[in-house]
């Protein structure tokens, strides 16, 4: 749950390092989440801030309590929060960078070129770290 934004709430901070955490499955479905007592005594914060993160992800449907065990990865939340991301996606950041591509005169082929060649580079180097 590294290079998480400060301003936020402690609370959001950690909601967002578990769907992170999804999402780059390093945590996987039917897994078990760090415990409140874990998280509470590793980042020093009051185990009502890990409890209130803890709710917010059941509200969303994606962990789940196992009575007397713990909480886990409900199954399908990788897909959801794929199809969250995806939804946001194209409206934040295709549209800003496009906007901002227009605003510097790009052309279409331009941008596309870009966007493949930015991929290409991603693809092929950053991910598969």
């Amino acid at each position: 749950m590294k290079n998480l934004n400060e301003a936020l709430p402690i609370y959001v901070r950690i909601v967002q390092g578990i769907k992170e955490s999804i999402l780059s499955r390093k945590l996987k479905e039917e897994e078990q989440i760090p415990s409140t007592t874990y998280l509470s005594n590793t980042y020093k914060i009051n185990i009502n801030t890990v409890n209130k993160a803890i709710n917010v992800l059941m509200d969303e449907g994606l962990i789940y309590k196992k009575r007397g065990i713990g909480m886990f990865v409900k199954t399908g939340a990788l897909k959801q929060l794929v199809k969250e991301g995806r939804e946001t996606f194209k409206d934040y950041y295709v549209k800003a960078t496009i906007i901002e591509g227009i605003r510097l005169q790009y052309t279409d082929q331009e941008l596309i070129n870009i966007f493949k060649e930015v991929y290409s580079e991603v693809n092929n180097n950053e991910i598969q770290k």
